[in-house]
Formats: structure tokens, C-alpha cells, sequence
């Protein structure tokens, strides 16, 4: 059998109070205080098996989460703007709530509206693929057969997810991805499995 890429994907540490349940997308929020103490959690996870390479997103709270992690890495971190979160659009900064009244879509169908590229001014599931997969790409061909860190955000990794088993991104909203948390997939080019999912050494380690 060919030995796989693992690719750990990482969500940022929790966000500001203020963001909460709000569609934060390109706004640059930092991590709230428990945020950093989720990074940590992370390090210490990632320091038991250092990932070969780690890239992340350029926005300030996948950055904050990095900081801890990056001394664990085998090669100095890299940062991809590709990586960066979903533009909702005219959802940006509006509560949960807010979009249903405005707009009379439950929040929960976020993935849904994107892939129907039905968000006003909102940038579509065909535009979030196609920045994310050539980057995507371009790490598993650089790390083959290697452990490889990706700290990004929930709509990226869901989209990773989404060009790598091959479904809409719509089916995505069955995984959770909590914040701090690690999914992994082992790739291979005959074979993808996720083998760890929304693992958060903050809340599962004992």
C-alpha cells in the first residue's frame, strides 16, 4: 500500500465574545482569552507528533492560533492567502438571528447559500473552491508522505473536505468543526479517509 499525506486540518481558537454567532468572515477579529488558551491546548497536542510542514491563513485569529503551535513545526510556518475565510458578503457582521430576519435563511443553511451562490455580494462555493484547491494541491504535491498542519477556518475546512472526498459542499454541514479542533484525513491519490474528526485537545484531552 502507497503511505498517504496526512493532513491535519485546524480550525482558530475561539473569537472574540463580540463575534460570536456572527457571520465574522473577512473581518479580522483577534481570539478572546479563551481562545489563546485553546491554542495552547493545540501546541501541546501538535508537540507530541510535530507536523513536517504547517501553513495558515493570513486573518489575525488563525495568526494568534498559529504563534504557539509554530515551534513545533519541522520547517518555519507558511503563510497562504488562498487560506483565508469565506466573504459573506452582506452577511458580514450580522448575528445568526439577524440573517433570518433580514433575509429569511436560518443560519444553520450557511453552506447551503453558499453553494447556491445565493449570499447578496457573497462570494459562491465555484469561487471558495477554486482559490482554495490549487493551494490545496500544491501542498499535498510539495509533502507527499508527510504530516502536514493547515490552521485556517471552519468554511475552509469544509471546503478542503468538500474537493477531497469529492462531495458538494452543502454535505459538509454534517461534520462539526469546533473551534481549536483537528480533523484528520490521510490522502492518497487512489484513496481519502478521514481518520480523526473535530478532535479538540482543549476539551477531549482528560
Amino acid at each position: 500500500m502507497h503511505a498517504s499525506t496526512s493532513l491535519l486540518l485546524i480550525r482558530h481558537g475561539e473569537v472574540e465574545e463580540r463575534y460570536h454567532n456572527t457571520f465574522g468572515g473577512r473581518i479580522d477579529m483577534g481570539l478572546s482569552p479563551r481562545g489563546h488558551a485553546q491554542a495552547t491546548a493545540l501546541a501541546r497536542y501538535l508537540e507530541r507528533q510535530p507536523p513536517d510542514a504547517v501553513y495558515a491563513s493570513p486573518m489575525r485569529r488563525a495568526q494568534e492560533t498559529l504563534t504557539p503551535c509554530a515551534p513545533h513545526a519541522r520547517r518555519a510556518p507558511v503563510t497562504r492567502a488562498e487560506l483565508r475565510e469565506v466573504d459573506f458578503g452582506d452577511w458580514t457582521g450580522l448575528r445568526w438571528e439577524e440573517v433570518q430576519a433580514r433575509y429569511g435563511v436560518s443560519a444553520f443553511d450557511w453552506l447551503q447559500q453558499i453553494e447556491q451562490a445565493a449570499i447578496p455580494n457573497g462570494e459562491s462555493g465555484q469561487r471558495v473552491r477554486a482559490r482554495v484547491e490549487p493551494c490545496l494541491r500544491e501542498i499535498l504535491a510539495r509533502h507527499a508522505h508527510e504530516r502536514v498542519a493547515i490552521i485556517c477556518h471552519g468554511g475552509i475546512v469544509r471546503t478542503i473536505l468538500s474537493l477531497l472526498l469529492d462531495l458538494p459542499l452543502a454535505k459538509m454541514a454534517g461534520f462539526e468543526v469546533d473551534y481549536a479542533s483537528v480533523t484528520r484525513v490521510e490522502y492518497r491519490p487512489c484513496k481519502t479517509e478521514v481518520t480523526l474528526l473535530n478532535y479538540a485537545p482543549w476539551r477531549d484531552v482528560p
